[in-house]
This record gives C-alpha cells, structure tokens and sequence, in this order.
C-alpha cells in the first residue's frame, strides 16, 4: 500500500509518502513541504499548493491520501488557511479517484508513538525509527506528514477496502451513465 500523508497548512504543507503493509518494515519513498509565501493573496496560495499537490500524486502515483482532520483551534485565521489547504489535498485526490482519510492530531500521535498526547519531537523521533532514517525530516511539517501516512497504513486496513469498493462503483457508474 502507498500513501501520500499530507499535513495541511497555508504557509507550509507538509508531504510524505510510506509504502508498506501492518506488520512490516515501512519505507519512506519522498518527502517534502509546499511552501508559499505568507504576503501572496490566499487564492495564488492555495493554487501553489494545488500544484505542489498534483506533482506529488503524479510523482509517487499514491494509492490512498491521508489528510490531517481540521481540529478547532483558538486563532480562527490559521484554522481557516489549514482548512483550506485540507480541502485543496482533499480535491486533488478526489479528481483522481482517491480514496481520502482524515486522521486526527491525537489519532496520528496515538499510533506513531503510543500516546495522543505526544509532542512533535516525539512523533519526528518514533517516524525516523519507523522508516529507519538517518535523521528527523525537517520541518516538523513533514516528519507529520510521514506520521499520516504510517498512520494510515496500520490503522485502516478495512476502511482502505471499503473506501476502493466504493470508488471503483463511482468510476463504473460513471462510464454508465
């Protein structure tokens, strides 16, 4: 299984792709962050994300996308521009036939380390041992996005079978229709 994790963000989106099954060695096949500019309009933003979005899944041709789940946050402005970024991920994906799976911040360390109270420095520790690297990714950004992704891979074998059931039905449908 390969999965593009992404950990969304306006200023910088984080990307990660593992491949691998439960139970097995995982292995890290890229990782990266999406940067824009903070002073740019948030539409020219969300557009370089898009791209950057794009020449990933093109890249890595992932079979699944785990996507950060929007948590409330105090500062409306950061949640909103997270949001946003989420939805660009989410789109992509779905433009491709993708299945999507949002993970929350909790559920990602829960699995990665042991406790969904883990801070970022103990996710990009657990993430560097798990894919066997050399050193944490840095930003913090993408050791997240890594931390999805693995996430994923262990924690939703049966919603992977039923989210493909259910996007194989919607690209026949549509060739019916």
């Amino acid at each position: 299984m390969r999965v593009l994790g992404v950990d969304p963000g306006l200023t910088r989106c984080g990307v990660g792709v593992v491949e691998g099954v439960a139970g097995r060695p995982l292995r890290m096949l890229g990782v990266g962050v999406i940067r824009t500019g903070a002073d740019a309009v948030t539409a020219d933003r969300l557009v370089l994300i898009e791209r950057g979005i794009e020449e990933w899944l093109d890249a890595h041709r992932p079979e699944f996308v785990a996507v950060e789940r929007v948590f409330s946050q105090h500062n409306v402005r950061t949640v909103m521009g997270t949001a946003q970024a989420s939805a660009v991920a989410m789109l992509c994906a779905a433009r491709r036939g993708l299945p999507v799976a949002l993970h929350t911040p909790s559920e990602v360390k829960a699995a990665v380390t042991g406790s969904g109270r883990a801070d970022k420095a103990q996710v990009g520790s657990m993430v560097t041992r798990l894919l066997r690297l050399d050193a944490p990714p840095k930003p913090a950004d993408a050791a997240d996005a890594l931390a999805l992704a693995i996430c994923h891979i262990w924690r939703a074998p049966a919603t992977n079978r039923l989210q493909q059931a259910v996007a194989a039905h919607r690209i026949t449908k549509g060739r019916t229709s």
